[in-house]
């Protein structure tokens, strides 16, 4: 028996140890797909329109700007001429630039134009939006342990993937 969002948590918990955590991953995936389609439909309502991959590498390169194409290639798990490819449409829309590394000339870095920095913006901006109208038919405490349930989900996966620590709410929380 799967126990639903709707029922007690205590049997929840019991099903989550019997299966390994299925029913709850399946509950999980439920709720992230809602997620998801609130975080696209407010990157969909920018211009230019850009894919997810697209919108990921420029997320990438504002956090890390020291990022030549190889980084970015590995950051984003593709091949070189993916990530090639990516960047020429990035330059061609006008969101980002590649530079001559200033100590290393043989090196091109990618560099986010303030277009480029704008689009990231207002994307985040109109998710941030979508997500406070989403938030708005919650409580405070369903707020607080959703932050802090995606916190440990977050910290967790960046350990898996070696990506490192990931910045959130809760260091406090260990």
């Amino acid at each position: 028996m799967t126990v639903g969002w709707s029922e007690g948590v205590g049997d929840g918990r019991r099903d989550a140890r019997r299966d390994g955590g299925r029913a709850q991953a399946r509950q999980v995936a439920d709720a992230v797909e809602s997620l998801v389609a609130c975080w696209l439909t407010a990157a969909e309502e920018t211009a230019p329109l850009l894919p997810a991959r697209q919108l990921l590498a420029l997320r990438t390169i504002r956090h890390r700007p020291e990022l030549n194409l190889t980084a970015l290639a590995e950051r984003l798990d593709v091949g070189l001429p993916t990530a090639s490819r990516l960047c020429d449409r990035l330059e061609a829309a006008g969101l980002l630039e590649r530079a001559v590394h200033p100590r290393n000339r043989r090196e091109v870095r990618l560099v986010l134009t303030v277009y480029g920095q704008r689009v990231l913006t207002d994307v985040g901006e109109r998710r941030v939006r979508r997500l406070a109208a989403v938030f708005e038919g919650m409580s405070p405490a369903q707020r607080a342990a959703l932050e802090q349930g995606l916190y440990a989900f977050h910290r967790a996966h960046a350990r898996r993937s070696g990506t490192g620590r990931g910045h959130g709410p809760a260091e406090r929380d260990g």
